[in-house]
Formats: structure tokens, C-alpha cells, sequence
């Protein structure tokens, strides 16, 4: 069976497994993957494709003009002098109104931003640019070869398609707005002379057109599904924050609550005890007939369990305030080199005379030669009594309570308290290792206890740096194991080096 620890600080606490604790969270997560999953056309990615649309054309406001310079320089030197002229003015000023309306949006904030009239401005200045084209289509060359002069304009319209294609597919329809007028102008054209050549580069331009298109689209969706990545990315970081801010809050709470608790104990410790030493001394002397004796029996019992109900009472108290130093990291070990098997033999003769009266047996098994533990002498004695008592109290009258002391696998030490009693159910362990946490077979017994036993062990074991585990098995019994690490062991030391006196033969 595996080992199983306590959960929660209290039995009485909210499962924390249960997932409607977070279910704020879940909901707001989900809402938001939802919008996310719409189709496109959500009012911030369109904000937020044309500020980085506007950033592209920006970033890349030289590079079409100086191809359109290139190209003017190529046609001056082929002898086309005018039109090349008028076709670089017309081109260079259709670009600098869309790199003027680029600039414009790229310094405009993105919630300020209006889609719509953005949108058709850049449009707009797209298409003002592809009169440039259009007009290029149509240019002519006297001094060149009609077929190879058409075919070189036709290259070069499809290099600039490409080009735009990846420089503005973040705007859709923006390919179209541009290159739709300078491919009909440069069909026509073609269908003029009509030379098989021109009608294949005349075809290719103009199966380009969509095909560019769709590849523009493509990216088009990637850049909005990398946007609404970075969306939810951006939602769930903020929901993220929330959680956070409400668990500081939380726990800022749980910490003056706390504390306020360690305050309240503090102060009721003092005013408790004070009463409950007069009620042990005066029944204590009631109880055993100190100043005489007492006509009636029933009086004497009534004393003895005024006797053992404040004894109780008061085991309770001191429990509770070990338990809450503990718990707010104010519990002050008391490091010495202490010898685990003394300290656990002692505890067994303590608990002699309880295990007689249950008929139960104690069986001892320590290894031999165990170095000693830094560790508090009271805290391990604190350690060995509640788990012997919690032995002793559920073992099956007639079985054995095995104790054993030991080396660990890894070197540290161990102390082990193994009965024979009913065991624990599974799901009852983490019941048992909470704080007044009782199980269902200590209840229906009617076992006297306050269920504070086992983590007073865990939290004193927690301070020496240990471990413990609790191994159950219905019908079969329970063992709990307080475990301390190795850098508690202390080694042997050597003896002091003797010391001999000059002139002497003697130390």
C-alpha cells in the first residue's frame, strides 16, 4: 500500500481536490477560448492586422520604389526615355501616399484606431499605386522588340506581385486592389498582337493573380491564429495575475488569522491552567482521602473523575499549544547528542503498566551500537510516547505492540511502532494525519483522544529534517515510522591526542 500524507490542515476543511474551487477560473478560461475559436473578423485582431500592416509598409517603404528606379534606369539605357519618366513619377507618387497613410496609422494607437476608415485609406492608396502598374503594362518601346519588350513587362509585373503578396498580405484584398487593373491592362495589350509567346506570359500573369492571392490569404489566417495565440495568451496571463492577487489575499488572511489564534491560545493557556491546577490538587486530595476519610464512595469516585477529566483537559491544552508553536515555526529545539534506543526503551516502561492492564504485549528490537542523534530529547520522547499510546490504544487485547530502532537505507535512523490492531481504511489516512482528524474505527470504539498525536510527530519530525510514513492494512494493523535523516547521525569521535610533558616519561 503506498504511502499516503495529510492534504489538508483540517479534517473539516473544503476537499481542495474538488475542482468547483476553481471554477471561476475555469470559466473565464473558457469563455475566452471560445471567442478565440470565432471566426476571424473579431474588431482587435482587425486593429491589430493593420497596425502591423501599416508597420510592414512602413518598414519596407524603399523597397518597391527603389525596384521602380532600377527599373527606370534599365528603360533610359533601352532608349525610353518619356514614358519610362512619366511611369516612375506616376509610380513613385502612388507609393508615397500609401507609405504617407502607412505612417499615419502605424502613429495612431491601436485602441484608437478606426478599422473601417483605416482600412479604406489603405485600400485607397493600394490602388492609386497600381495605377503606376497599369500604366507600366501599356508603355511602349519603339526601339525594341515588341514580343520581347512585352515579355520583360510581364516578368517584371509578376515579380511585383510577388513582392506584394508577402509585403502586404496582412490586409486582405490588398493584392487584388492593386494588381487586378495592371493585369487586365497588360491582357489587352497582349490580345493585340496576340504572339503565342505573349499569350503564355499573358496566361502565367494572370493565373499568378489568384495564386499570390491564396498565398497571401494563407498568411493572412497564420498572422490572425499567431495573434489570437497571443491573446489567450495575454487572457489567461491576466487571469493568472487574479489568481494570484486573490491567493496573497488569502493567505495575508490565513496569516492574521493565525496568528490571531496563537495570540488567543497564548492568553487562554494562562487562564485555563490556573483553574485546572486547583481542580487536580483539590480532587487529587478528595480522591485519595489526604484529609480524611469520606462516609460516602460515591463522593471519592466523583473526585477521581473530577481528577482524570481536568488531567485530560489539560493533556488537551498542552497538545494544542505544541501543536500551534509548531505550526507558526515557534517551537525552540533543544539540540543535544541523545541515544534514540534510551530514549525509546524509557518509553516503553512508561507505557508498561497500560499495556498490561489491555493485555498487550511490548517487544523491543534495537540494533546494536547506534551512534547518537543531534536531535531535542524531548521531542523524540514526545514522538515515541504518542505513537506508543496510539499503538497501545487500538492494538487487539492479546497481540504484541513490536517497537523497533534502526538504520535507515541511506543512513539516517528510524523508530518504528508496529501493532496488531483493526488498521485504518485508505481513504481514512489523510482523516488521521490532519489536525483533530479521527477515524471511523477510533470513533465507533469511543477511544478517548483529540486526534492531535500524529501531527504533533509529523511537525516535530518536520523540524529535525525527517520524514514519517504510516503503513495501514485493514484487519492486519498499523505501523507508523518517524524517520530521521543521516546529518542527524553523529559519528564517533576520536579520542584527544595525548599530550606528554617535556622532561618528563609521563603524560
Amino acid at each position: 500500500m503506498p504511502l499516503l500524507g495529510s492534504n489538508t490542515a483540517d479534517k473539516i476543511i473544503v476537499d481542495r481536490r474538488k475542482p468547483h474551487r476553481n471554477s471561476d477560473v475555469a470559466r473565464a478560461v473558457r469563455k475566452t477560448r471560445d471567442q478565440l475559436s470565432r471566426q476571424p473578423g473579431n474588431l482587435t485582431f482587425d486593429r491589430d492586422l493593420l497596425k502591423l500592416h501599416a508597420r510592414a509598409m512602413v518598414r519596407v517603404a524603399l523597397a518597391i520604389p527603389l525596384m521602380i528606379l532600377i527599373i527606370g534606369a534599365v528603360g533610359f539605357q533601352a532608349g525610353i526615355h518619356d514614358e519610362m519618366l512619366a511611369w516612375m513619377v506616376i509610380a513613385l507618387a502612388g507609393y508615397a501616399v500609401l507609405a504617407l497613410v502607412a505612417r499615419r496609422a502605424d502613429g495612431t494607437d491601436t485602441a484608437r484606431l478606426d478599422v473601417s476608415k483605416t482600412k479604406r485609406n489603405f485600400l485607397l492608396a493600394h490602388f492609386l499605386s497600381g495605377i503606376g502598374w497599369a500604366y507600366f503594362a501599356v508603355v511602349g518601346c519603339s526601339a525594341c522588340q515588341a514580343d520581347q519588350f512585352t515579355i520583360i513587362k510581364g516578368l517584371v509585373l509578376l515579380l511585383a506581385i510577388a513582392a506584394t503578396a508577402l509585403i502586404a498580405s496582412l490586409l486582405r484584398g490588398a493584392l487584388a486592389t492593386t494588381f487586378a487593373l495592371p493585369v487586365a491592362a497588360y491582357a489587352l495589350l497582349a490580345v493585340t498582337s496576340w504572339t503565342p509567346l505573349e499569350i503564355l506570359v499573358t496566361g502565367l500573369l494572370v493565373a499568378s493573380l489568384p495564386f499570390f492571392a491564396y498565398v497571401a490569404g494563407s498568411m493572412n489566417r497564420a498572422a490572425l491564429t499567431l495573434l489570437s495565440f497571443r491573446s489567450e495568451k495575454d487572457a489567461l496571463i491576466a487571469e493568472v495575475d487574479t489568481a494570484k492577487a486573490m491567493s496573497d489575499e488569502a493567505r495575508r488572511r490565513a496569516e492574521e488569522a493565525n496568528l490571531a489564534k496563537s495570540r488567543f491560545l497564548a492568553s487562554m493557556s494562562h487562564e485555563l491552567r490556573t483553574p485546572l491546577n486547583a481542580i487536580l490538587g483539590f480532587s487529587e486530595v478528595m480522591g485519595s482521602e489526604v484529609l480524611g476519610p469520606m462516609e460516602n464512595p460515591t463522593y471519592r469516585d466523583y473526585a477521581k473523575d473530577i481528577h482524570s477529566s481536568g488531567q485530560h483537559l489539560l493533556d488537551l491544552i498542552n497538545e494544542i499549544l505544541d501543536l500551534s508553536r509548531i505550526e507558526a515555526g515557534r517551537y525552540q529545539l533543544n539540540e543535544e547528542a541523545v541515544d534514540a534506543a534510551s530514549i525509546v526503551e524509557d518509553c516503553c516502561h512508561l507505557m508498561e503498566l497500560r499495556s498490561r492492564a489491555k493485555d498487550i504485549r511490548i517487544v523491543q528490537r534495537f540494533e546494536a551500537h547506534l551512534p547518537r542523534l543531534l536531535a531535542d530529547e524531548r521531542a523524540v520522547r514526545q514522538i515515541t510516547l504518542n505513537l506508543l499510546s496510539n499503538a497501545v490504544k487500538f492494538a487487539t487485547p492479546g497481540t504484541d505492540v513490536l517497537v523497533r530502532v534502526g538504520w535507515t537505507a541511506g543512513g539516517g535512523q528510524y523508530i518504528s511502532v508496529k501493532d496488531g490492531g483493526p488498521g485504518i481504511p485508505e481513504d481514512e489516512i489523510p482523516v488521521v494525519l490532519s489536525a483533530f482528524g479521527q477515524g471511523s474505527i477510533a470513533i465507533k470504539s469511543a477511544e478517548q483522544g483529540t486526534g492531535l498525536g500524529l501531527p504533533i510527530v509529523q511537525g516535530l519530525i518536520a523540524l529535525h529534517g525527517g520524514e514519517f510514513e504510516l503503513h495501514s492494512k485493514l484487519r492486519e494493523g498499523t505501523e507508523a515510522i518517524a524517520i530521521f535523516p543521516p546529518s542527524r547521525v553523529m559519528e564517533a569521535l576520536a579520542p584527544l591526542p595525548t599530550i606528554r610533558k617535556a622532561g618528563t616519561g609521563r603524560a
